[in-house]
């Protein structure tokens, strides 16, 4: 067994063959529903986005970091909500923070 540095097993959060350790954050999310199809600082800046993220822990919708606010990006700084999904319709894509990673 291996031991993280808050004395956990590691071993036990990893994935398979050595891939990178499971994302925890999901775990936690509570049902949301997502705010209005819009970047608010993007509106209130005039400027446009090309793709909307939700944060799963509030709802919180904004562009993503790919566009020129990269707002989205921004909220996780301020509030430590780990994990966006995109707002596209039947889009699975999930992508947390913490981790740099999609989930």
């Amino acid at each position: 067994m291996t031991l993280d540095a808050e004395g956990t097993n590691a071993t036990a959060r990893a994935g398979l063959n050595g891939q990178a350790q499971r994302c925890d954050h999901t775990d936690l999310l509570p049902a949301v529903k997502p705010e209005l199809p819009e970047c608010k600082e993007c509106l209130a800046l005039g400027r446009t986005w090309t793709r909307l993220l939700v944060c799963l822990t509030c709802g919180w919708v904004a562009c993503s970091d790919d566009a020129r606010g990269g707002h989205a990006k921004d909220h996780y700084q301020e509030t430590d909500h780990p994990v966006v999904a995109a707002l596209d319709p039947g889009s699975t894509w999930r992508w947390c923070y913490v981790h740099r990673r999609t989930v």
